[in-house]
């Protein structure tokens, strides 16, 4: 009789621990995503275009926005139900610099992807500074290199200006990083003094250009180059107008770029949908890197659909099949310039949230001197491994996926120390104020302007 109460009271824990991973029906099923159309959204297409959404009892609209604000505006609203969005973007918004509002994300879309353009004119000047070897330019080209032509603007009273898409972007961190590490200031913010323009002190002026505009602004000379996602600096190369010269992979190999956000308040009112949500994305994800990228043609394919990105075949798969072309003809083999799986992508790390929060405060965007215990509580507040966990168990149970695919259970949410960046200055999440510490350009831990 033991036995048998025994049996009954492992197929109970048993049962129990099943139920706590089958997947429960989405609250709404009818959702409207956005976008900005970069190739970067691709998670979002695929996970539409291959059924991963449906399979979830999901029924998606996807719909392109005119800018980062806009898309984030439509989200706090509830015009939108979620979006593809700059990774700075829940940090900002839930810090409140710029709009203030509770964003979260339990996903991140994917590794690296973006890079610095800059006009003919600029490169022909960039060029003289950089050594060859067989007769191309030896990479990566520091910002050093952009200096000289930089103080010449300079000293004839002629600001040097450039694009980037956001003020909490990416885009704007890893220029203003791969500036600063070649000795050039891009300024400060002093929201404290109502100055957000990021100008202060500035040796460059960065200015907000939306990612399809940026090679027209570029053309038309009101910017010498920017920073941005895919396909607009292949684009550049294409209309022969302009030269990227470094790729974030090679500012800091494997950075975070993309993360798919909500409000806290539909988060909160459809846990089960959003679960089911980043379920579909993990899949689409996975689908992106699978077999050595084999599948990123037909990606391609779909994301030259004018409703999605809207460039041409040749120009997206320039950079999104595992080459990237610097000046035309000089084609070179970038595998990791888009990654949306590999390296445990998706999953969203406190240190990556930590790092956007570290550059916020070395420029300024963070007015005030903040403890180590401020960034980890605000990492842990946007930033929602728990959810991602629960998505990745029920792909587990469901059969789609196996516990290989994912961070272990004893993952922390920090990556190891980091010291692939550009100006060789090593990263430890943990320790963000001691990380400002070690920049010769930006505020330190404990000043302000």
């Amino acid at each position: 009789m033991k036995g048998v109460t025994s049996l009954l009271a492992g197929l109970a824990v048993s049962l129990s621990a099943m139920h706590s991973t089958i997947a429960a029906e989405p609250e709404k099923d009818e959702l409207k995503f956005g976008f900005i159309k970069l190739t970067d959204m691709a998670p979002l297409a695929i996970a539409l275009e291959k059924g991963f959404f449906e399979d979830e009892g999901l029924y998606v609209e996807l719909e392109a926005q005119a800018n980062w604000k806009v898309l984030l505006d439509r989200v706090i609203t509830g015009e939108l139900d979620g979006a593809h969005m700059l990774a700075g973007q829940p940090l900002g918004a839930t810090i409140g610099f710029g709009t203030q509002a509770d964003i979260i994300t339990a996903f991140s879309m994917d590794l690296n992807g973006n890079g610095i353009t800059v006009s003919n004119a600029i490169w022909s000047e960039m060029k003289k500074n950089i050594p060859h070897e067989n007769g191309k330019p030896v990479h990566p080209i520091k910002a050093d290199a952009l200096k000289p032509v930089v103080e010449k603007y300079k000293a004839d009273g002629k600001p040097f200006n450039m694009g980037m898409v956001f003020p909490v972007s990416t885009h704007n961190y890893e220029l203003r990083y791969w500036l600063a590490a070649g000795g050039i200031n891009p300024g400060y913010y002093a929201p404290a003094k109502n100055d957000t323009s990021g100008h202060i002190d500035a040796d460059v002026i960065l200015s907000v250009t939306p990612p399809p505009q940026m090679p027209a602004t570029m053309e038309a000379g009101t910017i010498y180059g920017y920073c941005v996602g895919e396909p607009w600096n292949q684009q550049a190369v294409f209309k022969g107008i302009g030269v990227p010269v470094i790729t974030d992979y090679e500012i800091w190999k494997n950075n975070p770029e993309k993360v798919f956000g909500v409000s806290k308040a539909w988060a909160d009112k459809y846990p089960e949908t959003h679960i089911a949500v980043v379920k579909s994305l993990i899949r689409a994800a996975k689908w992106l890197d699978d077999n050595n990228n084999a599948n990123r043609p037909e990606a391609v394919e779909i994301l030259s659909k004018p409703y999605y990105v809207g460039a041409d075949y040749d120009v997206i798969a320039n950079s999104m099949t595992g080459t990237f072309e610097y000046e035309k003809g000089d084609k070179r083999d970038i595998p990791d310039f888009n990654v949306f799986f590999r390296y445990n992508a998706t999953y969203p790390y406190y240190s990556d949230a930590i790092w956007y929060l570290t550059q916020m405060r070395r420029w300024g965007q963070i007015a005030e001197h903040k403890p180590d215990s401020w960034y980890m509580d605000t990492a842990k507040k946007v930033y929602r491994p728990d959810i991602y966990r629960k998505a990745a168990d029920e792909l587990i149970a469901d059969g789609k996926m196996t516990a290989a695919d994912f961070p272990t259970a004893a993952e922390t949410g920090f990556k190891p120390v980091q010291k692939e960046f550009i100006d060789g200055i090593a990263y430890d999440g943990r320790k963000p104020n001691e990380y400002l510490q070690k920049f010769s350009i930006g505020l330190k831990a404990d000043s302000k302007l």
